[in-house]
Protein backbone atom coordinates (compact mmCIF):
# COMPACT_ATOMS: atom_id res chain seq x y z
CA UNK A 1 0.00 0.00 0.00
CA UNK A 2 1.20 3.17 -1.21
CA UNK A 3 2.05 5.86 1.85
CA UNK A 4 0.71 9.11 2.14
CA UNK A 5 3.80 12.20 1.44
CA UNK A 6 3.16 15.61 2.71
CA UNK A 7 6.16 18.11 1.22
CA UNK A 8 5.09 22.21 1.55
CA UNK A 9 7.02 24.96 0.30
CA UNK A 10 8.55 26.61 3.50
CA UNK A 11 7.70 30.38 1.71
CA UNK A 12 4.10 29.33 2.22
CA UNK A 13 3.63 29.43 6.47
CA UNK A 14 2.78 32.36 7.62
CA UNK A 15 2.08 31.89 11.22
CA UNK A 16 3.25 29.72 14.02
CA UNK A 17 1.42 29.03 17.66
CA UNK A 18 3.28 27.02 20.55
CA UNK A 19 0.59 24.01 22.04
CA UNK A 20 1.56 22.11 24.93
CA UNK A 21 0.34 18.43 24.98
CA UNK A 22 -1.48 17.77 28.11
CA UNK A 23 -1.60 14.97 30.07
CA UNK A 24 -5.39 13.90 28.77
CA UNK A 25 -3.57 14.22 24.97
CA UNK A 26 -1.69 11.01 25.73
CA UNK A 27 -3.12 7.39 24.90
CA UNK A 28 -2.77 4.13 26.34
CA UNK A 29 0.89 3.87 23.87
CA UNK A 30 1.82 6.60 26.29
CA UNK A 31 1.94 9.41 23.35
CA UNK A 32 -0.18 12.23 21.66
CA UNK A 33 -3.37 10.78 20.57
CA UNK A 34 -4.09 10.70 16.97
CA UNK A 35 -7.37 12.11 18.21
CA UNK A 36 -6.00 14.76 20.21
CA UNK A 37 -3.15 15.61 17.30
CA UNK A 38 -6.27 17.07 15.04
CA UNK A 39 -7.87 18.55 17.77
CA UNK A 40 -4.49 20.43 18.38
CA UNK A 41 -4.74 21.10 14.68
CA UNK A 42 -7.96 22.54 14.36
CA UNK A 43 -7.14 24.19 17.16
CA UNK A 44 -3.92 25.79 15.52
CA UNK A 45 -6.06 26.61 12.55
CA UNK A 46 -8.64 28.25 14.61
CA UNK A 47 -6.11 31.03 15.66
CA UNK A 48 -4.75 30.81 12.60
CA UNK A 49 -7.79 32.57 11.10
CA UNK A 50 -8.37 34.78 14.26
CA UNK A 51 -4.86 36.24 13.44
CA UNK A 52 -5.91 36.89 10.18
CA UNK A 53 -9.09 38.36 10.81
CA UNK A 54 -11.29 35.45 9.55
CA UNK A 55 -14.18 34.69 11.07
CA UNK A 56 -15.36 31.19 11.64
CA UNK A 57 -18.73 31.83 10.34
CA UNK A 58 -19.95 35.07 9.16
CA UNK A 59 -23.86 36.36 10.07
CA UNK A 60 -24.87 35.60 6.43
CA UNK A 61 -24.08 32.45 7.35
CA UNK A 62 -20.85 32.05 5.48
CA UNK A 63 -17.92 30.01 6.92
CA UNK A 64 -15.48 27.86 6.38
CA UNK A 65 -15.73 24.19 6.54
CA UNK A 66 -13.06 21.49 6.11
CA UNK A 67 -13.11 18.81 3.39
CA UNK A 68 -10.24 16.43 4.11
CA UNK A 69 -7.99 16.19 6.08
CA UNK A 70 -4.61 14.23 5.66
CA UNK A 71 -1.86 13.77 8.33
CA UNK A 72 1.40 12.06 7.98
CA UNK A 73 3.33 11.39 11.44
CA UNK A 74 6.93 11.36 11.35
CA UNK A 75 7.54 10.79 15.43
CA UNK A 76 6.18 10.40 19.10
CA UNK A 77 5.23 13.53 20.97
CA UNK A 78 4.43 13.12 25.24
CA UNK A 79 2.63 15.03 27.83
CA UNK A 80 4.06 18.45 28.14
CA UNK A 81 5.94 18.41 25.33
CA UNK A 82 5.75 22.35 23.79
CA UNK A 83 5.32 21.68 20.00
CA UNK A 84 5.57 24.39 17.10
CA UNK A 85 2.73 24.20 14.76
CA UNK A 86 3.50 26.16 11.47
CA UNK A 87 0.45 27.07 9.62
CA UNK A 88 -0.02 28.39 5.81
CA UNK A 89 -2.46 28.15 2.71
CA UNK A 90 -2.05 26.84 -0.64
CA UNK A 91 -4.02 25.54 -3.68
CA UNK A 92 -6.60 28.15 -4.10
CA UNK A 93 -9.02 27.31 -6.00
CA UNK A 94 -12.40 28.83 -6.27
CA UNK A 95 -14.31 27.78 -3.12
CA UNK A 96 -11.19 27.21 -0.53
CA UNK A 97 -8.15 25.56 -0.30
CA UNK A 98 -6.00 23.54 1.73
CA UNK A 99 -4.65 24.65 5.23
CA UNK A 100 -0.86 23.15 5.80
CA UNK A 101 0.57 22.30 9.38
CA UNK A 102 4.27 21.12 10.01
CA UNK A 103 4.41 20.77 14.07
CA UNK A 104 8.11 20.47 15.45
CA UNK A 105 8.95 20.24 18.94
CA UNK A 106 11.79 23.19 19.12
CA UNK A 107 13.38 21.25 22.11
CA UNK A 108 15.01 18.64 20.05
CA UNK A 109 14.19 20.05 16.84
CA UNK A 110 12.19 16.71 15.67
CA UNK A 111 9.75 16.60 12.98
CA UNK A 112 6.31 15.20 14.98
CA UNK A 113 3.78 15.62 11.90
CA UNK A 114 2.99 17.13 8.54
CA UNK A 115 -1.02 17.76 7.97
CA UNK A 116 -3.65 19.55 5.72
CA UNK A 117 -7.29 20.44 5.83
CA UNK A 118 -9.01 21.10 2.73
CA UNK A 119 -11.69 23.70 3.10
CA UNK A 120 -14.38 25.38 1.56
CA UNK A 121 -16.66 28.43 2.42
CA UNK A 122 -20.06 26.80 2.52
CA UNK A 123 -23.30 28.78 3.81
CA UNK A 124 -24.76 27.32 6.61
CA UNK A 125 -28.25 28.69 6.44
CA UNK A 126 -28.32 27.14 2.54
CA UNK A 127 -25.92 23.92 2.91
CA UNK A 128 -24.36 24.87 -0.02
CA UNK A 129 -20.68 25.32 -1.02
CA UNK A 130 -19.85 29.29 -2.16
CA UNK A 131 -17.49 31.25 -3.57
CA UNK A 132 -14.11 32.21 -1.70
CA UNK A 133 -14.89 35.99 -0.60
CA UNK A 134 -12.68 38.16 -1.92
CA UNK A 135 -12.07 39.60 1.50
CA UNK A 136 -10.55 36.13 2.41
CA UNK A 137 -8.40 36.05 -1.12
CA UNK A 138 -7.18 39.84 -0.92
CA UNK A 139 -5.54 38.14 2.61
CA UNK A 140 -2.99 36.22 0.82
CA UNK A 141 -1.12 36.22 -2.17
CA UNK A 142 -2.33 34.48 -5.13
CA UNK A 143 0.86 32.50 -5.78
CA UNK A 144 -0.31 28.57 -5.69
CA UNK A 145 -3.72 28.71 -7.02
CA UNK A 146 -4.72 25.55 -8.59
CA UNK A 147 -7.82 25.95 -11.24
Amino acid sequence: MARLQLNFPDDQYCYTTMLTVRATDINAGNHLGNDSMISMISEARALFLFEYGVAETEPDGTGIIVTDLATMYRAEAHARDQLLFEVGVMDFNKYGGDVIFRITRPKDKKLIAMAKQGFVFFNYKTSQVVAMPEEFESKFERVNWID
